[in-house]
């Protein structure tokens, strides 16, 4: 059965269908996007897709880029729970959940994950994923059985070989994810989450119980925005647009600074940042895939794209960071309590949201068996 491979890349890259960088036209994107064949025994070989970028578009055009590709000859991952087919978009929050109450009842649910899984599929042009993710569940995504029954059932049903959870879209769901492994563990194949060297938490946090239920981890953004590229330097070459400009004043300049103390130890094992944060994020027990984001930044003397995928694809296929090198990396870029996160939070009161609810009694015990304390481990610091 095959699982996603070490290096991966996602249709958020190319600035098409999430606002990173310049987009890029249908030429550039296609290549950037095609996975290498497996049977060539180098390159990237697994390649993401999501149902709701650009409602269906993303996979549209992921399908063009798979055009005469053998399908045992690449690793794909869709991603499917944002109702698009039924909701209405809500601004810059996008496509609400499936599981919104205003779309369906609970027993609908295991309907709604087969209709959109095989329309994700057909627009793939392909008739199964090797691992299927429930993309940015809301409260209920996280730990309703009927959800977690209708995924297992697209397994059973052959649509797809393994399945998988991927919070976000923002840090977060820290105590939700556990929960999540400790209730479906023996069900979940997969979790996707935000890590790299200059964002350690909370993603670390989750490990354990990842390794503890045999739940293997992708992380994504790896590139932490695009600074481990190695040419953004000046946050005013930010499109308006661009959803980096979402990040708070001065976190260009504080993040090089920290890339650049970080230079030594990649210099010493012969890497380029990017291959730097890759290898610092594999060093993690259960991390078995990493995918940043490739992004065209804007300007002349912008690196291409294609050199960035060109230096994932010449990831070294071991791993070369001394425990010693990934503690000292993990001290440089600690950014505990550096924001406010998603998902159960102490500072959230009140009836939940899509992305934000309270840590409830169960939460709290659950976040006592695995030695957080969330007022300590999980909050904004002042």
């Amino acid at each position: 059965m095959p699982h996603p491979t070490r290096t991966a890349i996602g249709t958020w890259s190319g600035g098409r269908f999430m606002h990173f960088g310049e987009p890029l036209d249908d030429e550039r994107l296609l290549a950037l996007l095609r996975p290498d064949p497996i049977s060539s025994g180098a390159g990237i070989h697994t390649v993401l897709t999501a149902d709701a970028y650009g409602a269906g578009d993303a996979d549209r055009l992921l399908g063009r880029a798979l055009t005469g590709l053998r399908r045992d000859d690449y690793v794909l991952v869709g991603a499917v729970g944002h109702d698009f087919y039924d909701g209405e978009r809500e601004g810059a929050k996008g496509f609400p959940r499936f599981t919104d109450p205003r779309l369906r009842r609970e027993d609908d649910y295991a309907g709604y994950l087969r209709r959109a899984t095989e329309a994700s599929l057909e627009r793939c042009g392909v008739d199964r994923f090797d691992l299927l993710l429930l993309h940015n569940p809301d409260q209920t995504g996280y730990r309703s059985e009927a959800v977690w029954d209708g995924m297992a059932a697209l397994r059973d049903a052959g649509l797809t070989d393994l399945i998988g959870v991927a919070p976000g879209p923002a840090n977060g769901f820290t105590l939700d994810l556990i929960d999540c492994f400790e209730r479906y563990g023996d069900r979940i194949d997969w979790a996707m989450v935000i890590l790299n060297p200059l964002e350690p938490w909370p993603g670390e946090l989750v490990l354990p119980a990842a390794e503890r239920h045999g739940v293997r981890v992708l992380t994504r953004v790896v590139d932490y925005g695009g600074l481990f590229g190695g040419d953004l330097t000046d946050p005013g070459t930010l499109g308006e647009r661009d959803h980096r400009k979402f990040r708070p004043a001065g976190w260009v300049e504080r993040g090089l600074e920290r890339i650049a103390r970080m230079e030594a130890i990649a210099a010493r094992h012969d890497l380029t940042p990017l291959q730097l944060a890759c290898q610092w994020n594999l060093a993690h027990g259960p991390v078995e895939s990493v995918v940043p984001t490739l992004v065209q930044e804007a300007g002349s003397d912008a690196k291409p794209v294609e050199a960035k995928r060109a230096e994932l694809a010449a990831l070294p296929p071991e791993n070369r960071l001394t425990d010693g090198e990934v503690e000292e990396i993990r001290a440089i870029g600690d950014n505990a309590g550096s924001m406010a996160l998603k998902g159960a939070a102490v500072d959230h009161a009140g009836p939940a949201l899509p992305d934000r609810w309270e840590i409830d009694a169960p939460l709290s015990q659950l976040a006592a068996r695995w030695s957080i304390d969330p007022a300590r481990d999980l909050a904004k610091s002042a």
